[in-house]
């Protein structure tokens, strides 16, 4: 049995996944404590594990994102609210690892306070491995000067010398940086870190209680289906994206699913068409196999969700990670990138019509959807903690662990192996 500690943001994106390997990790007869937001105490719970509650100053309130396009935006995304919560997420692992000894930590990219421990000193701490909710951004320098800056002196602050890589190669100071992605969705490069592992896509936690709407049985007719979202973060103006594809395809021969992403459906501002259905929160699971397109902000997880069902993409990224996401999508031919993230409804229709007839979208989805299908990023992660820790005991020249491997023991019954296969 190992024991080991996860440490996530408590937004769904960074959180859902994680929450997915813990469950996992659980089933597999290990011990494990998740630290994040207060809001999934009672979820940690269920699975089994402990959970490990971040003060409010501890976890960034994602909402605060900025809003607008560009670098500026993403250096200003960056240093308000992610690196203000380092000192406090810094202390809480601090209580964790002196409370408990831990064989491995897993912690979401995002996480700053995870950074002293990457630069500490400690040769009898545990081997850390990052999760990046991002597409790889490595060696481009994509932040500014303050943004590093602010970050030393952050780092200094706490005892720790200054980073001696770009904030967000940070990654290459773990022992593994896992991409829950397929090589096939990410450009080629000849300078990937031997550190670096594609795991697939990371599942979430399947749809137990869902409620379907009156107008769920349409989805089931030979109209195509065209779902569109803003997720769960960017989704304070619904008038970016939202309403130019409900405009756009008001007279189109579609029938269209908005998810607000928690959204009060009100919050449209415009009357839906006859076409047009609205809820709140759709689970993908339950949704993607009915959808034909999907048009999207860029969210990295939602785009992945949705090309591991083989669903081509119409993304308009246009803030923080976003461009990256519609790059990838466009380089890998699997959907059409709009540019901006404000969308005329001309543009909108214009691509939603190209997805949908020129068969090399569905292909180039379809594809991806293959490769996906062939990994399962949940179990692959409970094989890289055993790597890790083997590697940690051979280094401290300890004999071989007697410990069962987080790996070794079979999914328990409904756990994700399981439902990945059902």
């Amino acid at each position: 049995m190992a024991t080991v500690l996860i440490a996530a943001l408590s937004p769904a994106g960074h959180a859902g996944p994680l929450l997915a390997v813990a469950e996992d990790l659980v089933c597999r007869g290990n011990r494990v404590t998740v630290m994040t937001g207060a809001t999934h105490t009672a979820a940690i719970r269920v699975l089994g594990a402990r959970p490990h509650p971040l003060p409010a100053d501890a976890d960034p309130d994602a909402s605060q994102r900025a809003a607008r396009a560009g670098v500026d935006a993403l250096n200003r995304a960056v240093i308000r609210p992610f690196l203000r919560s380092m000192a406090a997420q810094s202390t809480e692992l601090d209580r964790a690892l002196a409370t408990e000894r831990y064989d491995a930590v897993l912690a979401d990219h995002g996480f700053f306070g995870v950074l002293p421990l990457l630069l500490g000193d400690r040769p009898d701490g545990p081997p850390v491995l990052l999760y990046t909710t991002t597409p790889l951004m490595l060696s481009r320098r994509v932040l500014s000067g303050t943004a590093q800056r602010a970050t030393d002196r952050m780092l200094k602050s706490l005892g720790a010398g200054p980073l001696p890589v770009p904030l967000l190669d940070a990654g290459l100071l773990a022992q593994r940086l896992i991409v829950p992605t397929v090589e096939s969705f990410e450009y080629p490069r000849s300078d990937l870190p031997d550190t670096v592992r594609f795991v697939g896509l990371v599942r979430p936690r399947p749809a137990r209680r869902f409620t379907a709407p009156s107008w769920w049985p349409l989805l089931s007719a030979e109209r195509p289906v065209v779902h569109v979202t803003q997720g769960t973060v960017d989704n304070r103006d619904l008038t970016r994206l939202v309403g130019p594809t409900i405009a756009a395809l008001a007279d189109e021969d579609v029938t269209v699913v908005v998810s607000t992403g928690g959204r009060d459906v009100n919050a449209i501002g415009l009357p839906l068409p006859a076409n047009t259905h609205a809820a709140e929160y759709i689970p993908h699971d339950r949704l993607l196999p009915r959808v034909d397109v999907v048009v999207t902000n860029g969210g990295y997880g939602a785009v992945q969700h949705a090309l591991s069902a083989g669903v081509p993409c119409v993304v308009a990224g246009g803030t923080g990670d976003r461009p990256e996401v519609a790059a990838r999508v466009a380089w890998s031919g699997a959907g059409i990138d709009l540019g901006t993230a404000t969308p005329t409804a001309a543009a909108v229709q214009d691509a939603v019509r190209r997805v949908r007839t020129e068969a090399g979208f569905l292909q180039n989805a379809r594809r991806l959807e293959a490769a996906f299908a062939r990994r399962d990023g949940v179990a692959e992660i409970a094989a890289l903690l055993d790597e890790v820790i083997a590697e940690r005991a051979i280094a401290t020249a300890g004999p071989p662990s007697r410990r069962k491997s987080s790996s070794g023991l079979r999914g328990c019954a409904g756990g994700p192996g399981e439902r990945l296969r059902s």
